[in-house]
């Protein structure tokens, strides 16, 4: 098969099949795509290749182009504050926060909570943001924000749209790539999403030892990541978290951005979503290298410490999500790759030795330009 390397495919679907035969992850699916195509698409364990899984964060790139885009026509400015738009959101000293802060996790509120009453109403929502506060000062450091920053970001997507965000994600940058809504999945279409479930142990004192560390940081939690399960969470699409979506449909929407098909994206948002715009340290010390958009690997030596595979070329760009989710694409080979379970490995550090292993894996796939 050109450019694809027929030998690495056989040692990347060896790792992929490992955890699940070993019964510790029930499920998962992973697909590569070239040239527009995808070339390899696995199902293991309790699933089919049609069978959709969460993609947690994975899903955070379709909103953030998607408010590009709209930026793109002038709708509004990303370097304009965030309470241009959405007035509410400027109380509490928050006036001065940028749309692009926003995006690059930079706003100073990573925690900032909202209720089922506020995921579903967008009113309720919105007066919400009047009572948030900043933990730190924006534009200073990176945090990264779960949940909080992309409720923002969509919720700018329905005001300067007047429809509601998850519609034009799905009419703006999932059609057009040839893929289907990956947000606001209606209650009686969810038959074929796989539930997630724990999986595994937490890391080991000696794991965590290695790094230094008693525990690792607080983030989103199991308890949390199956409260996803709820068909009524799954029907809201919540945009920093509650993707759904195929590995096959993810691996061919990186192909569309990477090629940028009949010109879906303009050429301004599709630039600006592959230059770092953030890069201040993450909580291991690793610079976060981030666009308006996407996670980019980089060319310092650290692209596995961002979820890339070792081997990935600086203009890598992708993202990850919980239970080691991963989505990318590498210029330098043409390829993309995209990984799912719904087994929610409690050990975070052995879900990201995982993600690293196949993406490491499915790199060596493509054979270089």
């Amino acid at each position: 098969m050109a450019g694809i390397d027929n030998k690495a495919v056989a040692a990347l679907v060896e790792r992929a099949r490992r955890d699940v035969d070993s019964g510790l992850l029930p499920a998962a699916q992973f697909a590569l795509a070239f040239e527009g195509e995808v070339v390899v698409s696995e199902a293991l364990g309790d699933c089919i290749t049609d069978t959709r899984f969460h993609t947690y964060s994975a899903v955070k790139p379709s909103v953030a182009l998607t408010a590009m885009e709209l930026a793109a026509e002038g709708l509004f400015d990303i370097g304009s504050s965030v309470s241009d738009v959405l007035e509410s959101f400027g109380a509490n000293g928050k006036d001065a926060i940028t749309v692009s802060q926003v995006m690059l996790h930079a706003g100073g509120f990573p925690y900032a909570p909202l209720g089922r009453t506020e995921t579903t109403d967008r009113a309720a929502r919105l007066a919400a943001y009047s009572s948030w506060r900043t933990d730190w000062e924006p534009g200073t450091r990176f945090e990264y924000h779960a949940l909080s920053a992309h409720w923002v970001l969509a919720d700018i997507i329905t005001e300067v749209t007047g429809r509601p965000y998850a519609d034009v994600i799905a009419e703006r940058v999932m059609e057009p790539a040839g893929c289907s809504r990956w947000l606001g999945i209606g209650i009686d279409d969810q038959a074929d999403v796989a539930d997630v479930v724990g999986v595994g142990s937490l890391p080991s004192a000696d794991e965590l030892a290695a790094l230094g560390l008693d525990e690792l940081p607080g983030g989103v939690g199991e308890e949390m990541l199956t409260v996803f399960n709820r068909p009524w969470l799954r029907a809201a699409g919540v945009p920093g978290g509650g993707g759904i979506a195929r590995a096959e449909e993810m691996a061919r929407w990186y192909q569309a951005v990477l090629h940028n098909p009949d010109g879906f994206l303009h050429a301004e948002t599709r630039s600006d979503a592959m230059v770092v715009r953030q890069n201040h340290p993450d909580w291991t010390g690793t610079p976060a290298n981030r666009s308006h958009a996407f996670v980019l690997a980089g060319r310092d030596g650290k692209a596995g410490m961002r979820g890339h595979g070792h081997g990935a070329s600086a203009g890598a760009f992708g993202h990850g999500g919980a239970a080691g989710q991963i989505a990318w694409a590498d210029p330098a080979t043409g390829i993309s790759f995209a990984y799912l379970t719904n087994g929610l490995d409690r050990n975070d550090l052995a879900s990201a030795r995982r993600r690293v292993a196949l993406s490491t894996r499915a790199l060596a796939c493509g054979k270089k330009q």
